[in-house]
Parts: C-alpha cells; sequence; structure tokens
C-alpha cells in the first residue's frame, strides 16, 4: 500500500514538473517582449531598418544565388527573418535573414536533392527549410539553447573559418568568369582550370567590386557624411555600372519574380527523408544566431534570450519555407549595423524586412542587371570576413589539445559536412576536458592514524584502517581514476568512504561506488560510507544504492562523532 502511494505521489511530481517546465518554456517564449517596445524609438528604428535593409539587399541576392536557389529566394529569407525574427526573437537588436554559413549548408544539402530533370528539387528545398523551423521551435521548449554558452572556442574558430574558406572556394570560378562547381571538392579541383581559363570581361566587374569593398571603409573614414553609404550598395553599384556601360557579354542574375510570393506547401509524406537535413540546418542556425547574440550583448551591455531567439528563428524560417526564402538566422553584419545606426528596438528588424518587401512587390527588375561576377566579388569579401582573425596570427602558438581540435574542424568542415565538423569538435574538447577533469583530483588513500581513528569514533587499538576519500566530481569520467586509486591499496580489514570532497556525483559515480562496495566486502574488509552531503545522500537514494548496499553501510558525521557506529562490532 505505501508503495503504491508513493508511485502515485511520483506521478504526480513528474506531471507537475512537466507543467511547471511548460508554463515556463512559452511563458519564455512570448512574442509581447518584443512587441510592448516597439513603440518606443519609432524614428531611429525606421531608418536603421533602412539603411540594414540597404546593406541586406545586394547579400540575400547574393546569397540567394549562391543557394542554387535564385536570387529572389535569397530576398524572401531577409523578408521572413526581419519580420518573424523581429516580432519573435530574443535579442531587441538583432536582425535576421540569409547567412554565409547557411548559404553553403544548404547549398550542400541540395547536391542529395535534384528532380528527374536534374534541376534542383525546390520542392524538398523549402520543405527543409520549414522542417528545420520547425525543430527549432521544439528545441526552443526544451530550452536547451543557452548551451551554446558551453562551445569551446577552438571549435568556434575552426568552424568559422571553415565556412570562410567553403565561401572563397565556391564564389571563386564565378570571380573569374567560369562555370561555377557544385561542391567543395569540385571547386578544389576547378581551381587550376579556373585560373588559366578567366574571361577578362568577368574581371572587368569582379576586380573593381572586390577593391571597391576593401577601398570604401578607409574613404568614409575620411569623409564621414559618406558612412550612411553601405560599401556593398556602392561595390554593387559600381559593378553593375561598369557591366551596363561597356555592355559586356557575362552573366547576369536575369528575371526576379515579383509580386506576391508563391506558397510551397511542405511535402509532410517526405519528413522521414528531410529529417536529418533539416536537424544540420536547424543545428547550425542555433549556432549561427547566438553567436551574433552575445556579439550583440557585449556591443549593448544588455542579455538576450536564447530559449526565445531559438523560437523567433524556428518561426521566421518556417515562414521562409513557406514563402520560398532561403534559411534566416541572426545576422552579424545586418545586427552590428543595426545597433551602429541606432536601432534599439525589434521593430528595427521589422522595418528591415518590410522595406524589402516593397522592393519585391514593385522594384524587384532593378535587380535584374546586375552581373553574377560582382555578387561573387561581394560574397568572396563576405568569405574573407567571416575568417576568425582573432586565432590566425596565433595558430603557431595555440596549445597543442587546441591545435588539434581547430585544424580538425577546420578540415572537416571544407572536405566534409558542416555538422559532422561541429560534432567532432565539441567532442574532441569534452573527451580532453573529461581527461583533464579526471586527473585534476588525486583521491586520498591513506592508514587512519591514531588521531583520525578518534576522529571516527573508532577504537584506537584497531589495525589496518583504511580511509578513501575521493575528490571533486565523482562522474563518469573519474570513476576510472577512483577505481584506479584503491586497488593500489596495501592490505587492511576496514574501510571507510568519506565523501565530504565530493561536489557532485552522476549514475556512473553512484553504481561505480556501489560497485566498490561489493567488490570490497566479497573480500571479507568492511566498508563504511560517510560524509556525504544532502545532495549526493538525495542521488545515491534516488538510483536505489542506499537500498542495495544497505543503511547500515551509511553514517553521518556531526561534532566528529558518527551515528550508529559500533566499530568493536567492525572489529570483531
Amino acid at each position: 500500500m505505501k508503495n503504491h502511494f508513493n508511485h502515485q505521489q511520483d506521478i504526480q511530481h513528474t506531471l507537475s514538473f512537466v507543467k511547471n517546465f511548460l508554463t515556463d518554456s512559452v511563458r519564455e517564449v512570448n512574442p509581447w517582449n518584443n512587441i510592448k517596445i516597439m513603440h518606443t524609438n519609432l524614428k531611429a528604428d525606421f531608418m536603421s531598418g533602412l539603411t540594414v535593409a540597404i546593406i541586406a539587399l545586394p547579400l540575400a541576392l547574393a546569397f540567394g544565388v549562391g543557394s542554387g536557389l535564385g536570387p529572389a529566394a535569397g530576398i524572401w529569407g531577409a523578408i521572413a527573418g526581419g519580420i518573424f525574427g523581429g516580432i519573435f526573437g530574443g535579442s531587441k537588436v538583432g536582425v535576421s535573414g540569409p547567412t554565409g554559413p547557411l548559404m553553403v549548408q544548404l547549398a550542400a544539402i541540395m547536391v542529395a536533392f535534384h528532380t528527374v530533370s536534374g534541376e534542383l528539387d525546390v520542392v524538398a528545398a523549402f520543405s527543409i527549410v520549414f522542417l528545420s523551423g520547425l525543430i527549432l521551435v521544439g528545441l526552443s521548449m526544451l530550452r536547451i539553447a543557452r548551451f551554446i554558452y558551453y562551445t569551446p572556442y577552438s571549435v568556434v574558430a575552426g568552424f568559422m573559418c571553415g565556412i570562410g574558406v567553403i565561401v572563397m572556394l565556391l564564389e571563386f570560378n564565378t570571380f573569374l568568369g567560369v562555370p561555377s562547381a557544385h561542391n567543395v571538392k569540385e571547386a578544389i579541383k576547378d581551381v587550376p582550370y579556373a585560373l588559366m581559363n578567366a574571361r577578362p570581361e568577368s574581371l572587368l566587374v569582379s576586380i573593381p567590386t572586390f577593391l571597391v569593398l576593401f577601398i570604401w571603409p578607409k574613404i568614409t573614414q575620411k569623409y564621414s557624411r559618406l558612412q550612411a553609404l553601405p560599401a556593398t550598395l556602392i561595390a554593387l553599384a559600381i559593378g553593375t555600372t561598369i557591366a551596363k556601360v561597356l555592355d559586356l557579354n557575362i552573366l547576369y542574375i536575369g528575371e526576379i519574380p515579383t509580386g506576391l510570393p508563391t506558397l510551397h506547401i511542405p511535402e509532410f509524406s517526405k519528413f522521414g527523408d528531410y529529417f536529418l537535413p533539416a536537424l544540420s540546418l536547424a543545428g547550425l542556425t542555433i549556432f549561427d544566431c547566438l553567436l551574433t547574440c552575445v556579439v550583440a550583448d557585449q556591443m549593448t551591455g544588455t542579455r538576450h534570450s536564447s530559449d526565445r531567439e531559438t523560437f523567433g528563428q524556428g518561426i521566421a524560417n518556417m515562414a521562409a519555407g513557406l514563402f520560398g526564402g532561403l534559411t534566416p538566422a541572426t545576422s552579424t553584419m545586418n545586427t552590428v549595423s543595426n545597433i551602429k545606426t541606432g536601432g534599439k528596438t525589434p521593430m528595427a528588424s521589422v522595418f528591415h524586412g518590410l522595406i524589402l518587401l516593397a522592393v519585391v512587390l514593385g522594384l524587384g527588375p532593378l535587380a535584374e542587371g546586375i552581373p553574377m561576377a560582382c555578387l561573387a566579388a561581394i560574397l568572396l569579401k563576405v568569405g574573407i570576413n567571416i575568417l576568425d582573425y582573432r586565432i590566425i596570427p596565433v595558430l603557431h602558438k595555440l596549445p597543442f589539445n587546441d591545435m588539434i581540435v581547430f585544424w580538425s574542424v577546420l578540415l572537416i568542415t571544407i572536405w566534409q559536412d558542416l555538422l559532422v565538423a561541429m560534432g567532432v569538435g565539441v567532442a574532441l574538447a569534452f573527451f580532453r576536458f573529461v581527461q583533464e577533469i579526471s586527473t585534476a583530483y588525486k583521491h586520498q588513500i591513506s592508514y587512519l592514524d591514531k588521531k583520525e581513528k578518534t576522529h571516527y569514533n573508532l577504537d584506537e587499538t584497531q589495525e589496518k584502517v583504511k580511509l578513501l576519500k575521493p575528490q571533486g566530481p565523482l562522474f563518469f569520467g573519474a570513476v576510472d581514476s577512483l577505481v584506479r586509486s584503491y586497488q593500489k591499496a596495501a592490505k587492511h580489514h576496514i574501510l571507510i568512504i568519506d565523501l565530504s570532497d565530493v561536489s557532485m556525483l552522476d549514475l556512473s559515480g553512484a553504481y561505480a561506488l556501489e560497485d566498490l562496495v561489493n567488490d570490497t566486502e566479497a573480500k571479507g574488509i568492511k566498508v563504511i560510507i560517510t560524509g556525504a552531503s544532502s545532495k549526493i545522500e538525495k542521488v545515491l537514494e534516488s538510483v536505489k544504492v542506499v537500498d542495495h548496499l544497505g543503511k547500515d553501510h551509511f553514517l553521518e558525521i556531526q561534532e566528529n562523532k558518527i551515528k550508529n557506529f559500533n566499530p568493536y562490532k567492525i572489529a570483531g
């Protein structure tokens, strides 16, 4: 009857926990947190939104072309990110849109999805984008996004440098005017061919465009009145003007659909096929977004909500999938521009999306004459900017372990897969951490002297009493060192395991402790466990270790006296 009552209590506690968890999750992602402040900075937010839209337009077009889904997909991704990311996001100043890493990832995913005629399967593409948004919404409810802060810097740096190299490799052919490569491996093999077959007409556009992107920031430093004009817009205008004036026979963007978007209904029947690609896209989106949010926090002195940001980007991705847009994420370039130009509320992001919407609804034909070489130059500069210039100058001085992680992530990112690279990098860093933490604490093992026997209320005449005192966290990574420490102990009759210096205990540690007691007592050695804190004791009770060993093995030290302990009984 008592067991039934306890079982009912456990069910009630579980249901109560789930209810409270879901309630807190829904409260955290509530868009009212953003909506209620949108009216407080309208004029400055509008000007900031306009500036960011001007900066984002050429990038959105370039990202759309680079993904293989067309320039319109880039713009609709920016629109969905700006409006829905602004309303539902977790950063007040974050601005969402297509980004270089996500363009690369989506392009890599789409290599496996083609129609019978050999064209990219756009239905599959936008279904994957939609599903990635659905996954992001689910992850936001689990409230795990905050763990982005635990990603080692060597992983982040290798990842970002790898993406930068990928962007540059994929745009190299187009920059030189030769047919673009379909993937990174093909781009690497094509480098000699591209260099030998570069077209002068394309170089007349790509080289000046590329140079302007470097020179313009220096010009604006000298002439501050020009700072309102972004380098990407000036470079785009100059490159397009050169092609127009010289009437160059090169590739152009071509027709951009205007008007309301065509809805792309997801293929729910194929979600099984799309799940893993969508999961990789969702994982990269979280990483891309939250790193930018951390940068924004440092610039503004605020702190974003990681879970709400994940939720907001999930909604934005679902909208992008429906409207035929690229995967949006919180863009570092757009966000920094927004902060620098006075944006202070999510309304700036919404304005940015609405302005781009106006472009698509009426001004699309203006972008049709943009040369592909011009966009390639812009993306090449984006790839250069993505590289981590904090770590590149000190690569040769990195600690050996960080160097292994950095180069592993970098090479796997370039040659294999972005998400695999992230997983491998985190795994390498994690195992190294476990190795370090497992050897950082030296478990104490020694015979008790007379004074220590008195402390544990033992008879001073009792011979061969060993004290095993584990140090620090007793978890799966530290179990082996604890067992090996005890195996080296000399012969004894009694073992006291003092847990007073154990800071945490997981399931592996608890069961290792139970096995140690059983194995030791099988050799005729009496074992007593003492000093467990209430937190450690709770773990031991919850996983039934106390029940399995028997309560007579567990004692409490209070004022240097052990309760319920008869040393003479043990000695006998």
